[in-house]
């Protein structure tokens, strides 16, 4: 078979949406299939940009435009490549709306991102997930290393991507965890690549599976948006126009996973001059009336704040 009639000479490519949004202080995803698998589409060659393709998708599905937008990787999809005969890829993009329409009324088909990742929402403390399932079967899955190096190897990867020992936790490792469990055995995604844990136990970590690569594609916009909060001021894109300092900290920690210190977060929030008073109040709002304020976008856009951060610290 010569090159043109060959299919593995041809390549389709499949755009990926991570379309990210916050709804009552909870980080949401956009999904299809019930939430196994993340809106995708083929590209088409009617737009000046892929960009431009998904934007015009989105907005048609969601009814709101994107706010921030950036590509994330390209991935080769080797379950569809093997389904279509010829290669496939994804082409991912991580992308910033609205989960409710102008009316308030919730769209279909938007899941909590911590239900396909349970071990990476510590607001409240470790999960129990962590200690109680995930350690312990890593170290058995290290332990069963061929060689001492090897098992040496397993031991210092688990330390540092679930902060053990010296090693502090890192909130924008949520693809290299998501790998490791994957590498161990303990997804569901596993099993389709004949990669099985050393425990005799068949079954797998909570946390719902997806299919194709979808899983690894929204680890990586996970933590792409994580590493970004923290120095570009993207989270605005996900407010509502006027918003309490309470509910920017609620977001602010709902993606990053951690709990942040109130006062920290408050002081420096000012200190960067990111938002002003409406001077009006939150209504209906229980104890101490609460002011409401608006991001500042004269002041800051199309720049990162240049040398800032958002207090990611712990409370």
């Amino acid at each position: 078979m010569n090159k043109t009639t060959d299919p593995h000479h041809f390549v389709q490519a499949d755009l990926v949406a991570v379309l990210v949004a916050v709804t009552g202080g909870q980080p949401r995803i956009l999904t299809t299939q019930d939430g196994r698998t993340l809106p995708a589409g083929p590209f088409t060659a009617g737009h000046r940009s892929l960009q431009a393709s998904l934007r015009e998708w989105v907005e048609s599905q969601t009814h709101h435009p994107l706010g921030y937008v950036e590509q994330l990787y390209t991935f080769p999809d080797r379950d569809r490549s093997d389904a279509l005969g010829m290669r496939a890829i994804s082409i991912s993009y991580l992308g910033l709306t609205r989960e409710v329409d102008d009316e308030g009324a919730a769209q279909p088909g938007w899941h909590d991102w911590y239900r396909f990742f349970p071990w990476e929402d510590g607001r409240e403390g470790e999960p129990v997930i962590v200690s109680k399932l995930i350690l312990p079967r890593l170290r058995e899955w290290a332990r069963s290393a061929g060689d001492a190096a090897l098992k040496k190897q397993r031991t210092q990867r688990v330390a540092v991507m679930f902060g053990l020992d010296d090693n502090e936790w890192n909130e924008e490792l949520v693809l290299q965890r998501y790998e490791l469990l994957f590498e161990a055995g303990l997804v569901d995604e596993s099993q389709r690549y004949g990669i099985h844990s050393p425990s005799a136990r068949d079954d797998m970590l909570p946390g719902a599976s997806m299919g194709h690569d979808h899983r690894r594609i929204l680890a990586t916009g996970m933590a792409r948006l994580r590493a970004k909060i923290k120095y570009r001021p993207v989270v605005f894109e996900l407010m509502p126009p006027e918003f309490s300092l309470l509910q920017l900290q609620q977001t602010v920690e709902a993606l990053a996973g951690r709990g942040l210190h109130k006062q920290n977060f408050r002081r420096q929030i000012e200190q960067q001059a990111l938002v002003e008073e409406t001077g009006q109040i939150a209504a209906g709002t229980a104890g101490r009336p609460a002011k409401l304020f608006r991001f500042r976008r004269n002041v800051i856009l199309e720049r990162a704040m240049s040398g800032n951060k958002l207090p990611l610290a712990r409370g």
